[in-house]
């Protein structure tokens, strides 16, 4: 072989080599991307879990978003109340909303606040 071949074979294994290395890496990489994106997320979810709303002041979406269990048309239905009787005066005068009882409370104990 004359070296301009030798050279060719060399730059064609060189190059085969680096694609094989980044095929076998890629699986890794990606895997590592979800992984970190998965634990974005569940730091998100922990962070609204603990997050507390105040119920007489929140918005039917911030209600919505902070309350377990609780839907759009639930947390509109609690905006709704609180304009037509005023502000809350306890936890537990929620559940006079329809759609919320005590299991809704249950979950969401630590989470509403009156103020």
């Amino acid at each position: 072989m004359n070296n301009l071949s030798e050279n060719l074979v060399i730059l064609f294994f060189s190059i085969l080599l680096l694609l094989v290395t980044f095929l076998v890496a890629s699986p890794s990489i990606a895997s590592a991307s979800i992984a970190e994106t998965e634990s974005e997320l569940h730091a998100t979810a922990v962070a609204s879990e603990q997050a507390q709303i105040n119920i007489n002041t929140a918005s039917a979406v911030e209600i919505a978003a902070a309350m377990k269990g609780v839907g759009l048309k639930t947390a509109d239905a609690i905006v709704t109340y609180r304009k037509a009787n005023g502000p809350f005066k306890t936890i537990k005068s929620v559940t006079k909303v329809k759609g919320v009882g005590d299991k809704t409370l249950l979950k969401n104990k630590g989470v509403i606040v009156l103020e």
